[in-house]
């Protein structure tokens, strides 16, 4: 027997930060993993313990982070809450298992562990999702790639949406977030495990990205954050799609170019997505994808047979995808890439619409290295 759909979140929804911390009793014995110019904007003088990520590295999670901070969780700690985007809630998610060892070794499933605290989730931007997901991704620096954990153990136990948490974000950060999070929604929906009930929160997911997409293009996009509930509540719905079905090749072959050139994950995303789905379309242009295409094309308002050109127009408008060769990569490092992908990436390989061989996906590096 397979379970065909869970949410082991509770998800509330706050008007305030303040109205949050009032009713889930936030409080002295806690320990709030956050960024420094949260803090300073939203939070300030709360009466928990207080940890800022960026004092322990800049960018995305990496395994040397999560040892230091580790290190300075105060030993009394039963409650995490998380406050911030995907770097914040991976960590935190890390930080509540005890183990004799490295995170390194957690994360390649070589010693045991064991959840030892609650965990609460603020997200403060709009396309982790995994506030309401048992994954979480680190870059492992011995070994040049990204890898994630996947575990019931580390699905928080709250997701607290407050919409004013993500209303300043910078437009680029939530061009990269929706961008991640609209991902998550097209590759679990394509996913084989996934299933009616995950697919109509995928569906939702992206009806609601795509739809701010539009808007957001037709105002000024600085003007984004007036959809900010929504592009919120989106992505919250794309992680319950992504947690139940998985994501694909899109990030698995975005992996390593954030561990080897530290690009950051939507935007990795991004440079992927098109080569990826045209690849799909290539190798089986009959079977369930087109199923997605008629719901893009009711989306996007356009005929069928227009919709994936039409879909990549209109993220591309929200964040511009880049020749990889402009970060610096070489082109004889793709066949590395896709041999790191092989070794390390077979939980969401294994997510794939259609199988993918080596030479496919070293075709499809080579179709964004320099257009």
């Amino acid at each position: 027997m397979k379970d065909i759909f869970v949410l082991k979140t509770i998800i509330r929804k706050f008007s305030t930060i303040d109205e949050c911390f009032k009713q889930e009793q936030i409080g002295k014995e806690d320990l709030i993993i956050t960024n420094e110019f949260i803090y300073n904007s939203k939070l300030k003088d709360v009466e928990a313990h207080i940890i800022f990520q960026e004092r322990y590295g800049i960018g995305e999670p990496t395994d040397e982070m999560i040892e230091n901070i580790r290190k300075d969780v105060p030993s009394n700690t039963k409650r995490i809450v998380a406050i911030g985007g995907g770097t914040i809630i991976d960590i935190s998610k890390f930080l509540i298992l005890d183990y004799e060892g490295t995170i390194d070794q957690v994360i390649m499933q070589e010693i045991p562990y064991k959840k030892t605290k609650e965990l609460y989730v603020v997200p403060t931007t709009c396309g982790t999702g995994s506030e309401v997901t048992n994954v979480a991704i680190s870059e492992l620096k011995k070994r040049k790639t990204k890898k994630g954990l996947a575990d019931d153990l580390i699905y928080p136990d709250k997701a607290l949406l407050i919409p004013e948490m993500v209303d300043t974000l910078p437009y680029k950060f939530f061009a990269t977030s929706s961008i991640d999070a609209l991902i998550h929604s097209i590759e679990s929906y394509l996913s084989p495990n996934s299933t009616l009930y995950s697919r109509m929160f995928s569906v939702k997911a992206m009806t609601m990205i795509l739809d701010g997409f539009k808007k957001v293009v037709n105002d000024s996009k600085e003007n984004w954050s007036q959809y900010a509930e929504n592009f919120l509540i989106a992505s919250n719905l794309a992680g319950i799609a992504f947690g139940n079905a998985g994501c694909a090749a899109v990030h698995a072959l975005s992996y390593p170019l954030g561990g080897a050139y530290h690009i950051p994950h939507g935007e990795a995303n991004q440079l992927m997505f098109e080569s990826v789905f045209n690849k799909y379309y290539e190798k089986d242009p009959n079977g369930r994808i087109q199923d997605f295409l008629r719901v893009l094309s009711e989306i996007l308002d356009v005929e069928k047979e227009d919709s994936l050109k039409a879909l990549f127009e209109l993220t591309n408008q929200i964040l511009k995808r880049k020749p990889l060769s402009s970060y610096g990569i070489k082109k004889e490092e793709l066949p590395e890439f896709v041999n790191s992908v092989i070794e390390g990436q077979q939980r969401l390989l294994n997510n794939n619409y259609v199988e993918l061989s080596s030479n496919d996906m070293l075709e499809i590096y080579n179709n964004v290295y320099d257009k």
